[in-house]
């Protein structure tokens, strides 16, 4: 007896299908079938849709149906209308596969359209499998009033506590950021399952709301049910840009008790999340201990040595797995380059630049350039790096204009500076960091002037500065601390230890750097306004409240400032302690009165 496989290849010829030898009329069906599901051509499909004309009947199979999703899937939108209309005693599984075909292309319009008129034209009782795919869809455009008619229908025909459709509306909700909605929806489902509850920590973690999703996740537990990829995976996203090492190694705790730790996914987001928290040893522990890493485990391996600053061993990494057989794709490169420049190792870099075109067939993305142009910047090439971003066949971007411009900040070159900060202002005017770094650059050049028409165009296009954030993890809370923050239950004692760290470092030598004072004032003013930065007023705390062989992690919400960078070095060495501090563009790990990006960030 043959199987579907076997009949597959029998009917099909190079571009056409030869169905005409098949006589049957339920190995017909079958073959169809599965050619129709294995299909990738419309030309595939017209033929399979000429033969069930010829041969069979539309119902047979659920055949029209699925003809019809195949037309929407291969983009001809109009071949599936045209076919819907034909098919006669269309029943709800005929609007439904109409509905759903244009969902998960996106089409918001034809979804509507569809639904509508089954709702007002039809007698068919539509069911959630009708539903949810236009919540998809909604939810996908951002299409926020439409998702609260969706909402409202689903009230109105006594739907709205079936559990796939709240949790279609709970995510919906989330998406739209309208956390008060969604809360209320799921209140008020009798038995949340997992689903429900899984949907409830990822859009606390989507916006941003980290104690919600743990909070979720600890009456998840309480009510019986274990987590699952889907809890784990967003736990471990509501951890990305908090400080908070020790809920992670509760969270690892998890991963084992649940059986989890063979998951690939989840362990492989498990050792990202420790890298972006500064533990590089932890990352390599979880890799090693992964059975089958896959090539997602391996690139992200490789992105962990690249963010710490560990070159050469992402390199060896890499150089180990191609021998191994594993297919470096585009992502894997932008992790390698990214590892090349924060080493850098400029050599290195030119060189997989060029064989991951020539060699493995993979053509340079943005990012790529990026990096590129970071790596290039990084050794003070600069006109190299003006000539590669020039000759590029693709639009270069803020990414690429960006690491120029950090570069030109580095090297003080503010001809080049200038002309990347406007391409990054032509791109994004309402980033307030590209007018802050050209501002930066004017102001340690002492052009005044300048500096002040960069402000004064910000005010006049209402950007407004981003205000600058540090967290610190103690005793179980995220400390938060703002420029001159007074806010904090022990600020006093804060503060006389931030100003005992100053006298230090000024009798071990340190010589202030206030070139990032974007205000023309003396310096004794400058040097107050630096001094109350917020990753200084971190570091004190930190200083006063872990042991002395505990390193010291803070995250900061934006670029730390060149003063703040060379205090936390002279910091290192006079009080003998490791710091990690995770600014927006890198890793910096301080020890001994040296950091691991050697100054260049």
């Amino acid at each position: 007896m043959r199987t579907p496989k076997k009949i597959y290849s029998s009917v099909f010829s190079e571009f056409s299908l030869q169905f005409h030898t098949i006589s049957c009329r339920e190995s017909l069906l079958t073959s169809l079938l599965f050619a129709l599901n294995s299909s990738h051509s419309v030309s595939c499909c017209r033929a399979i849709h000429a033969r069930v004309l010829k041969s069979l009947n539309y119902r047979d199979g659920f055949i029209g149906d699925q003809l019809v999703s195949s037309y929407i899937s291969l983009g001809f939108a109009d071949d599936a209308e045209k076919l819907f209309d034909e098919i006669p005693h269309r029943d709800l599984v005929s609007w439904n596969s109409l509905i759903s075909g244009f969902s998960k292309r996106g089409d918001l319009s034809k979804c509507m359209n569809v639904f509508l008129t089954l709702k007002s034209e039809f007698s068919l009782h539509m069911n959630e499998l009708t539903l949810i795919p236009v919540v998809s869809a909604c939810t996908s455009a951002k299409a926020r009033h439409e998702g609260q008619y969706l909402h409202g229908i689903a009230v109105k025909f006594g739907m709205k506590l079936e559990s796939k459709i709240a949790n279609s509306l709970i995510n919906m909700y989330g998406k739209f950021g309208c956390l008060d909605s969604a809360f209320r929806l799921f209140l008020e489902i009798p038995e949340p399952n997992l689903v429900s509850w899984n949907s409830m920590v990822a859009i606390c973690t989507q916006n941003g709301i980290p104690d919600g999703a743990f909070q979720h996740f600890n009456m998840m537990k309480h009510n019986g049910l274990l987590p699952d990829e889907a809890t784990i995976v967003a736990l471990l996203q509501a951890c990305e840009n908090l400080p908070v090492v020790k809920l992670v190694e509760t969270i690892h705790a998890v991963i084992f008790t649940c059986g989890l730790d063979e998951n690939v996914t989840i362990t492989t987001s498990l050792l990202i999340l420790y890298s972006k928290l500064g533990r590089l040893h932890a990352s390599h522990k979880v890799f090693t201990e992964i059975s089958k890493p896959d090539k997602v485990a391996w690139s992200a391996m490789i992105a962990a040595y690249a963010i710490h600053g560990h070159g050469e061993t992402a390199i060896e990494l890499f150089e180990r797995k191609v021998r191994q057989g594993m297919e470096p794709d585009h992502v894997t490169f932008t992790h390698l380059l990214s590892a090349c420049s924060h080493s850098g190792l400029v050599e290195e870099g030119r060189y997989y630049f060029h064989i991951m075109s020539n060699v493995f067939g993979i053509q340079p993305r943005l990012d790529h350039y990026s990096c590129m142009v970071d790596l290039l910047g990084r050794r003070g090439l600069l006109n190299d790096a003006y000539e590669l971003i020039k000759n590029m066949p693709l639009e270069p971007n803020a990414g690429v204009w960006g690491a120029l411009l950090g570069a030109c900040r580095v090297y003080r070159n503010i001809e080049l500076g200038k002309e990347a900060a406007e391409k990054m202002i032509a791109l994004d005017p309402l980033d307030s960091r590209n007018y802050i770094m050209l501002s930066n650059i004017y102001s340690a050049a002492g052009l005044w002037d300048d500096a002040s028409k960069v402000r004064a165009s910000m005010k006049a296009k209402g950007v407004i500065r981003t205000r600058g954030i540090s967290f610190i993890e103690h005793g179980k809370k995220i400390h938060r601390f703002v420029v001159d923050d007074y806010s904090h239950p022990d600020a006093n004692k804060i503060h006389e230890k931030l100003k005992e760290l100053v006298r230090k470092i000024h009798e071990a030598g340190f010589v202030p750097e206030t070139d990032s004072v974007l205000h023309n004032v003396d310096e004794e003013v400058k040097m107050g306004m630096i001094n109350k930065h917020s990753e200084k007023i971190a570091l004190a705390y930190g200083l006063l409240v872990t042991s002395s062989d505990e390193p010291i992690v803070i995250m900061k919400n934006l670029r730390i400032c060149r003063d703040c960078h060379s205090t936390v070095k002279f910091v290192s060495l006079i009080e003998k302690r490791a710091i990690i501090i995770r600014d927006s563009k890198r890793f910096h790990q301080f020890l001994d009165g040296s950091c691991s990006c050697g100054d260049y960030w």
